[in-house]
C-alpha cells in the first residue's frame, strides 16, 4: 500500500485535496489504464489516428512534442487533453528557448551560450521564457535542463547543450533555470543521470560509461544532483549510461558483463538516486529507442524491467502496440510487482497534481499563444545573451578590431555540417548572411569557391596574398544525435580550404556552434566562439569585429582542448 504521506513531501508538496485526487483517481483506474500511464510517447502529433489510439485506446500518461508550427502544436495538444480522462503531461526539449517546441518560439541560446555570459540571471530567464512560451501552446513539462558536465571535448552529444566543464557553473546555472521554469508551474527534468560528458561516445549508439570513482562522482555529478534534488527538481531523466563504480558499490557481487545502464539498473536507481541522494520525485527513462538501452537486454525484457528496476515512466516506443504488450505481460508475470506498479503510477499522478493539471483548463488557445510567443522581453533577453556570450578566445596578432579603411577585400570560407546533418533546430548557410553584413561595411566580400584542384594548376599563392586583406572562416558545425565525431572535414585534395595563409594574410576563425574547433585549426591566431546562433548573433558579431562593442564572453570550457599548440 502506498504511503500517501510521501506525496505531501518534496518535491510534490501535495495538499490534502491533491492527495485525495491522486488516491481516488488511482482507485478508479483499470489495469490497462495503469499500464498506459507508464508510457510517455512522441510521434506524428498531427496524426489524429495516432493521437486517438494513444489517448482513447492505450490511455498513455504523456507525449513529447517535436518542434511544429504553433497552430499544429495547439491543435494537437488540445486534442490530446480533450480525449484523455486523466490530463496528460506534455513535454518538449526546452533547452535553448521556446523554439524547442514551436517554430515561433524564441531561441535564447544554447546552455553553453548562457553560461558564457557569466551571469546566472540569464539561466533564470532561459527557464522562465521556455516555460512561458511552451505553456502558451499547452506544454507543462521541460525535458531540461541538461546537467551533464562537458569533461570530454570529444563527446559528440553534450557539447554546447551543457553549461560547460566546471561542475560549479553547471550547478549554479541549472539551479536558476529550474527556478525560472518551475515559477510558471512547468516541471523540469534534470538529465542525463548518472551523467554524460565523461565518455567520448554517444548513448544513442551504444551503452556509454561514466567511469568516475565514487568519491570523484560525489564531488561533481553527485553534488549537482543532490543540490538540485534538495532544491525541488521534480523529475530526473536517466540515461543509458553505466556507472560501474557505484553499481559495484551497491552490489559487490556484480560481474562486469552484468553491469547495466542507469535506465535498467536497480543499483543506480534505487541505491544511488533514491536512497543516497534522497530523490522522491518521478524518474523517467531517456528515449528507449536508443541503442544504449537496447544493446544490454532483449526488448521484451527491458520494457517491463525498466519499471521494475525503478523508473516510473517509459519514454517513447519502438513499436507502440508491441511495447505496450511487453509491459502488460511484465505486470501479469510479476516482473513488475503490484507494489512497484502502484508506486510508479502514484508518482505520475502526483506529478500531474503538483502542477495542477487536475484543477485547471489544459486546453491551449491559439490567440493566447500569439500574445506570448516571441515577446519583446524574450527578444531582449535573446539579444543580451548573444551579445554577452560571444567570446574572443585568441587575438594574438591584434587583428581585431578590424578597420574598414584598410580592410578592402575579405574571402569567407564557409564550413557547414550540411543540411542533412543538423540537430536541435540549427540553421544552415549562415555565411551568406555574414557576407551581406560585411558588404554593408563597404567591404568587398566573397565566398571561397574552389577552382582547379589538380596539383600544379591551383590558384597562385601570391595572387591570393595580393588580392585579399582578410581570410574569415565561419564554422557552423553542430553536434547532434547519432554523430560519432564533431570535426572539420576539409576539401580534397590536401585540404585546399585549410587556413594555409595565416602567415601572409590576417585570418579570423569564428565558430557559431562547436567551441572546440581549435583542435583542427591550432595555429589560428584569432579565434571566436559564439556557442549557438539566434536572430541577433551575426549582427552583434560584426559589431564586435569592428570594435563597436566589446567581447565580454567567458569560456565555460577549455577551448584549447588541452593541446599546447592551440595556444600558439
Amino acid at each position: 500500500m502506498t504511503n500517501y504521506n510521501i506525496l505531501s513531501e518534496k518535491p510534490f508538496y501535495l495538499s490534502d485535496s491533491d492527495i485525495q485526487w491522486v488516491k481516488k483517481t488511482y482507485e478508479n483506474m483499470t489495469l490497462d489504464e495503469k499500464v498506459g500511464q507508464l508510457f510517455f510517447l512522441t510521434g506524428p502529433a498531427t496524426d489524429k489516428n495516432y493521437l486517438n489510439h494513444a489517448t482513447n485506446d492505450l490511455k498513455v500518461g504523456g507525449l513529447m512534442c517535436r518542434v511544429m508550427d504553433k497552430d499544429h502544436v495547439v491543435e494537437s495538444v488540445a486534442y490530446l487533453q480533450r480525449n484523455s480522462n486523466i490530463p496528460m503531461l506534455i513535454a518538449a526539449n526546452l533547452e535553448a528557448g521556446g523554439n524547442g517546441i514551436v517554430t515561433q518560439g524564441t531561441k535564447i541560446g544554447s546552455q553553453m551560450a548562457v553560461a558564457a555570459t557569466n551571469d546566472t540571471k540569464y539561466a533564470y530567464e532561459l527557464g522562465y521564457i521556455c516555460a512561458v512560451e511552451a505553456k502558451s501552446v499547452g506544454a507543462n513539462y521541460a525535458f531540461a535542463p541538461v546537467v551533464d558536465i562537458d569533461y570530454n571535448f570529444r563527446n559528440p552529444i553534450t557539447n554546447t547543450r551543457t553549461y560547460g566543464s566546471n561542475f560549479k557553473t553547471v550547478l549554479a546555472m541549472a539551479s536558476e533555470y529550474i527556478k525560472g521554469c518551475q515559477s510558471e508551474n512547468v516541471c523540469v527534468s534534470i538529465k542525463h543521470f548518472p551523467g554524460d560528458g565523461v565518455d567520448e561516445r554517444d548513448q544513442h549508439l551504444l551503452t556509454s560509461i561514466n567511469d568516475m570513482k565514487c568519491l570523484e562522482w560525489d564531488r561533481s555529478y553527485g553534488e549537482i544532483y543532490k543540490t538540485l534534488i534538495d532544491q525541488g527538481a521534480k523529475t530526473v531523466m536517466v540515461g543509458h549510461i553505466m556507472q560501474p563504480e557505484y553499481s559495484k558499490f551497491f552490489n559487490p557481487e556484480l560481474r562486469d558483463e552484468d553491469i547495466l545502464p542507469a535506465s535498467l539498473s536497480k543499483e543506480l536507481l534505487g541505491g544511488l538516486l533514491r536512497d543516497k541522494l534522497g530523490f522522491n520525485g518521478l524518474i523517467i527513462t531517456d528515449a528507449t529507442t536508443m541503442a544504449g538501452m537496447n544493446i544490454p537486454m532483449k526488448r521484451d525484457l527491458l520494457v517491463p524491467y525498466s519499471i521494475a528496476a525503478g523508473c516510473d515512466m517509459f519514454l517513447f516506443a519502438k513499436n507502440l502496440d508491441e511495447d505496450y504488450q511487453f509491459m502488460m505481460e511484465g505486470v501479469k508475470s510479476g516482473v513488475i510487482s503490484q507494489e512497484r506498479l502502484e508506486e510508479a503510477v502514484m508518482r505520475i499522478l502526483a506529478l500531474k497534481a503538483s502542477i495542477k493539471l487536475h484543477a485547471s483548463d489544459n486546453i491551449p488557445k491559439i490567440e493566447e499563444a500569439e500574445k506570448v510567443l516571441s515577446s519583446d522581453h524574450a527578444k531582449k533577453i535573446a539579444r543580451e545573451v548573444s551579445d554577452r556570450s560571444i567570446t574572443l578566445v585568441k587575438n594574438l596578432d591584434n587583428i581585431l578590431p578590424l578597420d574598414n579603411k584598410t580592410i578592402k577585400n575579405i574571402l569567407v570560407y564557409e564550413l557547414e555540417s550540411g543540411e542533412n546533418a543538423l540537430g536541435y533546430g540549427r540553421e544552415v548557410r549562415i555565411a551568406d548572411r555574414l557576407i551581406e553584413l560585411l558588404k554593408k561595411e563597404g567591404i568587398n566580400t566573397v565566398k571561397f569557391v574552389p577552382g582547379e584542384r589538380l596539383e600544379g594548376k591551383q590558384t597562385s599563392y601570391m595572387e591570393m596574398v595580393e588580392e585579399y586583406d582578410l581570410m574569415l572562416y565561419i564554422a557552423n558545425i553542430a553536434t547532434k544525435s547519432n554523430q560519432t565525431t564533431v570535426r572539420i572535414e576539409w576539401m580534397n585534395p590536401m585540404g585546399i580550404n585549410c587556413p594555409i595563409y595565416i602567415n601572409s594574410i590576417p585570418t579570423v576563425f569564428v565558430s557559431v556552434e562547436n567551441p572546440y574547433h581549435l583542435l583542427d585549426v591550432p595555429r589560428i591566431r584569432t579565434f571566436i566562439n559564439c556557442y549557438s546562433r539566434n536572430d541577433y548573433t551575426l549582427e552583434l558579431l560584426v559589431d564586435k569585429l569592428f570594435g563597436r562593442s566589446e567581447f565580454t564572453g567567458k569560456s565555460p570550457i577549455d577551448p584549447f582542448c588541452g593541446k599546447w599548440d592551440t595556444r600558439l
